[in-house]
C-alpha cells in the first residue's frame, strides 16, 4: 500500500459498480481506484475518463496480475465470482467480492480451505449486515428462549424502476453476443449442478433468487439467530415467489420473497416475543441514504409503546467500506468471509431441493 492508501482493480463496471462502489471508492481517501476492465471496451473507457483511472486493464487476468494494486473488487456476474476468486487469492491480493461468492457451494468449498491459509483479507459483500440499524437489532435482540416467531421479506421491484429515475448508468451495447450466450450456458449449468438435471425453469430461476436476493436474508438471519435446526418446508411459484420456514425448535422463521412491479422496496427483520416486537425495515439501496430504522414496541397490562432507534442515514455500503478497510489494514478476518458464506450455500442447496422434491403436498 503506497502512502497508506489501498490501490484496487475493479473487474465488473455494471450497475452495482457505478451506483455504489465507483463512488464511495472515489469519494474516500483512503482509497485509489488504480485500475478497471470490463467485457465492454465502450465502459472500461466511460468508468476510466469519468474517474481518472489511468489503467484500463485488457482483462480480469491481467488485472489480478498487475503487482501495482493490492486489493480486486469482483463485481461481475455471478457465474464468474469462483474462477476470478481464486486467482485473486493465489496472486496475493485482498479481495471484495459481491455476494454471492459463488453459486454453488462445490465451487466455493476448495476456496474456504484455501482461505484458511491466506493472509490476504477475503472479503464477501453482505452489506445489510452492516447497516446499523441492523447492528442495533443485534445489541437488543432478547435471548432465543424468548422469541416467539421472526419474519423476514423482501418484497421487491427490481432495480431498474429506481435506478432510471435517481442515477445514470452507463448500459453498454458492445459486449459480444456469444460472451452473454456463454455466460448464460455456464449459469443454467451450475444451478443444475444443485437443483438436478431435471429441475424446471422455474425451479431453476427460484434457486437463483436464493443466491441474489435471499443471501441478504439469509445471512442475515444466521448472524442473528445462528443456524436453523432445518427447513421445514418451502415453495417457489413462478420462479420469483419464494417461501421458506426455518426450524429453530422453539420457534419458525418465516421467509418471503416476491419480485413483482409494484414500486415499493419491503425488505426487514421482524423478532417477535410474548411481549415485544422488534422491527427493522430496509428501503431499496438504488437510492442512496435512504435512512433505516429500529423500532422496538412493548407491550404489558395496561399500557403499550415504541422506541424508535434511528432513522440512520449512513449507506450500509460505506458502512461495508469501513469494514473492509478495517480488516486489510489490521488483517482481522471479516464476519462475512467465505466460511460464512459456505454455510449459506448449504441453505440454499437444502431449500432448492424443496422446490424439486416437496416435502408434503403438490410438487413446488
Amino acid at each position: 500500500m503506497s502512502g497508506g492508501r489501498i490501490r484496487v482493480g475493479l473487474i465488473g463496471l455494471g450497475e452495482v459498480a457505478q451506483l455504489m462502489h465507483l463512488p464511495l471508492l472515489a469519494d474516500d481517501r483512503r482509497f485509489e481506484i488504480g485500475a478497471v476492465t470490463d467485457v465492454s471496451p465502450t465502459l472500461v473507457a466511460h468508468v476510466a475518463e469519468r474517474y481518472g483511472v489511468r489503467t484500463r486493464s485488457s482483462s480480469a487476468e491481467a488485472l489480478i496480475a498487475d503487482p501495482a494494486l493490492d486489493a480486486v473488487f469482483i463485481l461481475t456476474p455471478d457465474h464468474l465470482h469462483a474462477p476470478l476468486l481464486e486467482q485473486a487469492m493465489r496472486a496475493g491480493k485482498h479481495v471484495f467480492i459481491e455476494k454471492p461468492a459463488a453459486l454453488t457451494a462445490a465451487e466455493l468449498r476448495p476456496l474456504v480451505e484455501l482461505d484458511q491459509h491466506n493472509e490476504k483479507v477475503v472479503f464477501v459483500g453482505y452489506m445489510r449486515r452492516f447497516a446499523p440499524a441492523f447492528l442495533e437489532l443485534k445489541k437488543r435482540l432478547p435471548a432465543r428462549d424468548e422469541i416467539r416467531h421472526v419474519r423476514i421479506r423482501d418484497l421487491i421491484r427490481e432495480s431498474q424502476f429506481f435506478v432510471d429515475q435517481s442515477r445514470h448508468i452507463f448500459r453498454p451495447d458492445d459486449v459480444p453476443a456469444e460472451v452473454i450466450a456463454e455466460g448464460r450456458l455456464q449459469t443454467q449449468d451450475l444451478l443444475r449442478s444443485v437443483m438436478g438435471p431435471t429441475a424446471l425453469p422455474d425451479q431453476l430461476r427460484a434457486y437463483q433468487v436464493l443466491t441474489g436476493l435471499s443471501s441478504h436474508s439469509f445471512s442475515a438471519m444466521r448472524e442473528l439467530l445462528g443456524p436453523p435446526l432445518g427447513v421445514a418446508a418451502a415453495r417457489q411459484h413462478r420462479g420469483e415467489n419464494v417461501i421458506v420456514l426455518f426450524d429453530y425448535g422453539t420457534f419458525t422463521a418465516l421467509y418471503e420473497a416476491v419480485i413483482h412491479d409494484v414500486a415499493r422496496f419491503d425488505a426487514g427483520i421482524e423478532v417477535l416475543t410474548m411481549n415485544q416486537h422488534f422491527r427493522i425495515n430496509y428501503d431499496t439501496p438504488y437510492v442512496r441514504n435512504l435512512p433505516t430504522r429500529l423500532e422496538i414496541t412493548t407491550s404489558d397490562l395496561h399500557s403499550t409503546g415504541t422506541e424508535t432507534v434511528g432513522p440512520f442515514y449512513e449507506d450500509a455500503f460505506r458502512v461495508e467500506l469501513d469494514a473492509f478497510h478495517h480488516a486489510v489494514v489490521t488483517g482481522e478476518k471479516p464476519k462475512t468471509r467465505l466460511s460464512d458464506s459456505l454455510a449459506d450455500l448449504a441453505l440454499f442447496a437444502e431449500v432448492g431441493r424443496l422446490f424439486v422434491t416437496p416435502s408434503v403436498g403438490r410438487p413446488a
